[in-house]
């Protein structure tokens, strides 16, 4: 059951990429208990009929301190995106939250195939990271999509997480058309044809998610085993 609308207090507005920028808050009345790959919903006092409403998935697990780590993109003209960057440490925000299924399978997948575009990749990086935490880390695969090369969200991080673990890969492409990398078909086909098992997530624009939910049914999985995560 979603938690009730409670203030949040910011902590810290950090540069990820030029165009992203993580937002960290503090709940002040009550700490937020949340899986990885949930969302909470902000309610700005902005917009033609304030509150406006933007939902961000969480890019970090559950941690002791209670802080919310957010990543939003600048949207030109945005009004959300123009508000949250203008926030500084101590300013208040109302959130609610959390919502959304798109959470780690109940057992213990045999092999997690997480695939995202852009800001797409901060439920995925909320998964990895409680994994790694609680040493979980199984055999998993991140394809990440950017549309530059300085866009790529959390590339060093991935890359030095997967030189530590051996039961983890990385995957990333960049490329700006939004249904993302033909490299990525074949990375599929690769690790989920020929009757191999992967458990699929997926998480970014509808135009990048759902063309490959589409070619997992071709391999021969149910739309019901493919998890999706939209924004749009």
């Amino acid at each position: 059951m979603a938690e009730p609308t409670q203030l949040a207090e910011v902590v810290s507005l950090t540069a990820l990429t030029p165009h992203t920028t993580e937002l960290v808050l503090r709940p002040i009345e009550f700490p937020l208990a949340f899986q990885p790959g949930q969302w909470i919903s902000l309610q700005l006092p902005v917009g033609d009929h304030p509150p406006l409403n933007r939902a961000y998935s969480l890019a970090e697990p559950p941690s002791p301190h209670g802080h919310l780590t957010l990543v939003f993109d600048h949207v030109p003209g945005g009004k959300g995106s123009g508000y949250l960057s203008s926030r500084k440490p101590g300013d208040r925000i109302p959130l609610s939250g959390p919502y959304g299924h798109f959470i780690l399978p109940e057992t213990e997948a045999q092999h997690l195939l997480l695939i995202g575009r852009y800001s797409g990749l901060v439920p995925l990086r909320c998964m990895v990271r409680a994994l790694a935490g609680h040493n979980t880390l199984r055999k998993t695969t991140l394809i990440a999509h950017a549309p530059t090369t300085s866009e790529q969200l959390y590339h060093e991080e991935f890359t030095a997480l997967a030189a530590r673990h051996s039961h983890f890969h990385y995957l990333p492409f960049v490329s700006e058309a939004p249904e993302g990398h033909a490299g990525t078909v074949e990375a599929i086909k690769q690790l989920a044809g020929n009757g191999r098992r992967v458990t699929p997530m997926i998480a970014g624009i509808k135009a990048f998610a759902r063309p490959l939910r589409s070619l997992f049914m071709e391999l021969g999985f149910d739309r019901r085993e493919v998890k999706l995560e939209t924004y749009d």
